[in-house]
């Protein structure tokens, strides 16, 4: 395990603001993860090897997206033992985000809310970075995987989505193993109506028309993820779920694994954290307040989607038993960040070993 245990930075980095923290963190792991220091906070990957929409991972656990919106740290997060990594949300042009402060803790029920607002440097940059990781060179015969995700710039009117989304898609494809389609942050104005049904609709057509293009361009085929809301009732998640199959299924109704969901994103949402400190302070709302909204999601999608769909669960992983209550709802793999921050990198450990131990 990592020779420098979390629980000794903790109390430091919980002493700074939310931002400050994470940004002092990242800047660490950028600056030593390529040096001999990785040792400080590296660890085993778990071998466990899964393979889902075409793709083998060397386990069934992953990073999502939002702490490295810049992929500015790919390799040092590869040494932390994630089978898989995401970064972003990238956009097209590079953006601030919303106003500072927009991250607060609530310790209390181990939860962040976050309203960041896609604040990236932009494609190219992020692009640079990513082409500048090393860690297919480096992890042997089964590599960690990476997933980039794609989302709209803030000024980009909602009717033109679309061209953003195929913007970034253009660009991140020679890169990525598979690309996340963003839908779902609840801190950029208007993103979550692309969830509607016609929105989604035409969104997916063209995201795959362009995907088909690209596979044939490059000579290679990778799958695309729709990221969505934890706040969706049962008729929503059906809607969703009926455009996912139209676009993600063959004639005979079976998964191309072409296509797949991640759920969920962060929640608006209050009733956990009724109360606290920062409860009211608007944005999306992760940690282990999420657990179960994201589970319920997850069940329903599976039921309705069938067992060949690929479907990642992401939302209120905080310990080894909630990473297993994921694929016991139907999830084929996990994601954690906010966990990452409350609980170091020896949750990806732990969280790796209890669902290979399932298998069995």
């Amino acid at each position: 395990m990592s020779l420098f245990p979390y629980g000794a930075a903790r109390p430091f980095l919980f002493g700074l603001d939310p931002e400050a923290a994470h940004e002092l963190t990242l800047g660490a792991i950028a600056r030593v993860q390529h040096s001999p220091l990785t040792c400080l906070y590296s660890q085993p990957r778990v071998s466990d090897p899964f393979t889902l929409a075409g793709l083998q991972f060397p386990n069934r656990v992953g990073l999502a997206a939002g702490l490295d919106k810049n992929a500015r740290c790919i390799d040092g997060l590869a040494a932390m033992g994630f089978g898989f990594v995401e970064v972003g949300t990238v956009t097209p042009k590079g953006q601030p985000g919303n106003p500072k402060p927009r991250m607060f803790r609530l310790p209390e029920r181990q939860a962040l809310i976050n309203r960041l607002g896609f604040n990236n440097d932009g494609l190219d940059a992020f692009l640079a970075n990513v082409q500048r990781a090393r860690f297919r060179r480096d992890g042997g015969a089964t590599p960690m995987r990476l997933g980039l995700n794609i989302g709209k710039n803030a000024s980009t009117p909602i009717e033109r989505a679309t061209e953003d989304y195929l913007t970034c898609l253009d660009g991140v494809y020679p890169h990525a193993d598979y690309v996340t389609v963003n839908i779902s942050s609840p801190n950029t104005q208007n993103l979550r109506s692309l969830q509607s049904d016609a929105a989604l609709d035409a969104l997916l057509g063209a995201v795959m028309e362009r995907r088909e293009q690209l596979a044939q361009r490059h000579q290679r085929r990778i799958p695309v993820f729709v990221k969505i809301a934890p706040d969706l009732d049962e008729a929503q998640i059906g809607v969703i779920a009926e455009t996912l199959r139209r676009h993600g299924c063959r004639a005979d109704g079976q998964a191309s694994g072409e296509l797949g969901v991640i759920a969920t994103n962060t929640t608006l949402s209050r009733e956990a954290v009724k109360g606290l400190r920062h409860a009211e302070e608007a944005g999306g709302l992760s940690g282990a307040p999420v657990l179960e909204a994201s589970n319920r999601v997850i069940r329903a999608l599976r039921t309705a989607l069938g067992a060949s769909f690929p479907i990642i669960g992401v939302g209120g992983v905080l310990s080894a038993r909630d990473a297993l209550s994921k694929i016991e709802a139907g999830a084929d793999l996990v994601q954690i960040y906010t966990g990452l921050i409350y609980q170091g990198p020896a949750l990806v450990y732990e969280s790796a070993k209890a669902i290979a131990a399932l298998k069995r």
